[in-house]
C-alpha cells in the first residue's frame, strides 16, 4: 500500500465512520478499488488502526459528554453519569467476547471478500429501513437495552454491516429516542477501540516487519482530520434526516460491490 492510498483510505474512513454505511465495509471496498493485496491480518491491522483515529476525533468532539462520564464515575455517586458508564460497560461484553475468542475468524472477513461485503451492506439497508419505520420516542437505553445493542455492535464488527447503523437501528426498534440512540452509539464504541490497539501493542503486532508505518501513519492522521470534520456535522444530519436514505445508499454500494465481484 502505497501513501496516496494510505491518505484516501483514511479520508473514506474519516468520512464514514459517523454514517450508518460501514465504514469498513467501505475501507474494504476501497482497498479492493486500489488493489491493495495485504494479508488479512495486516489489512484488519490498518482497519483498527483507523478506526483508532476516529475514536479520537470522537473523544475530541464528545469531550464534554466524556468528562462528564469520568467525572461522576470519579464521585462514587450513582447518577446519570455513572449509570450511563455501566450501560457503555454492558454494550462491549459481546463484542469483547468475540474480539477474545474468534479473532482469527474475524480477521478473515478483511482479506477483500467483496461479494460478502456487498451482502452485508444489504442487510445494513434493511436494518435502516426497518428502523426507519419506528416512532421516535424520549425512551433512554437501560441496561438490557446496552446489552442488546452490544449483540449487535459485536456482529457489526463484519465488514459491510455498519456499526453506527446496526447500533442505532437496534435501539431505535427497542424503542428508545433517536437522539439519544445516536449518542449511545457513537460514545460505546471508544473504548472497545482503544482496548483494541492495546492489545495490539502488548501482544506485538503494532511493531511486525511486515507493516508500512508511513502509510499506516498517513492513513491514521487523514482519518482523524476528516473524522473531526466529519463528526461535528454528520452527527446532527444521522439525528435529523431519515434512516431510509441510508439505506437506500447502502442497497445501491451493496448491489454494485456485489456486481463488482463477479467481473473482478
Amino acid at each position: 500500500m502505497d501513501s496516496l492510498d494510505a491518505i484516501i483510505l483514511g479520508i473514506i474512513q474519516g468520512f464514514t465512520e459517523f454514517l450508518p454505511v460501514s465504514s469498513s465495509g467501505h475501507l474494504e471496498l476501497g482497498k479492493a478499488i486500489l488493489g491493495d493485496d495485504s494479508i488479512p491480518e495486516d489489512s484488519m491491522l490498518f482497519t483498527v488502526v483507523l478506526h483508532f483515529a476516529t475514536a479520537l476525533s470522537t473523544i475530541v468532539v464528545f469531550r464534554k459528554d466524556i468528562w462528564e462520564i469520568i467525572s461522576g464515575l470519579l464521585q462514587f455517586k450513582w447518577n446519570e453519569e455513572s449509570q450511563f458508564s455501566v450501560k457503555i460497560i454492558i454494550s462491549m461484553i459481546p463484542a469483547v467476547i468475540i474480539g477474545l475468542f474468534f479473532e482469527e475468524q474475524l480477521e478473515s472477513f478483511f482479506g477483500g471478500n467483496i461479494a460478502f461485503v456487498g451482502a452485508m451492506l444489504l442487510v445494513t439497508a434493511l436494518l435502516l429501513w426497518l428502523a426507519d419505520r419506528s416512532k421516535n420516542t424520549g425512551k433512554k437505553v437501560s441496561n438490557s437495552n446496552a446489552f442488546i445493542i452490544g449483540i449487535s455492535q459485536a456482529i457489526a464488527m463484519l465488514p459491510g454491516i455498519s456499526r453506527s447503523g446496526a447500533t442505532i437501528s437496534t435501539s431505535v426498534l427497542l424503542g428508545n429516542d433517536k437522539s439519544k440512540a445516536a449518542r449511545f452509539s457513537f460514545l460505546m464504541v471508544v473504548p472497545l477501540i482503544f482496548g483494541k490497539i492495546a492489545k495490539d501493542v502488548l501482544s506485538g503486532e503494532l511493531f511486525s516487519n511486515t507493516i508500512d508505518y508511513t502509510s499506516l501513519s498517513l492513513g491514521f492522521i487523514s482519518a482523524f482530520v476528516c473524522g473531526l470534520i466529519a463528526c461535528t456535522w454528520m452527527i446532527k444530519l444521522v439525528r435529523q434526516s431519515k434512516l431510509s436514505y441510508f439505506a437506500i445508499y447502502c442497497l445501491i454500494v451493496g448491489l454494485i460491490a456485489i456486481g463488482f465481484s463477479f467481473y473482478n
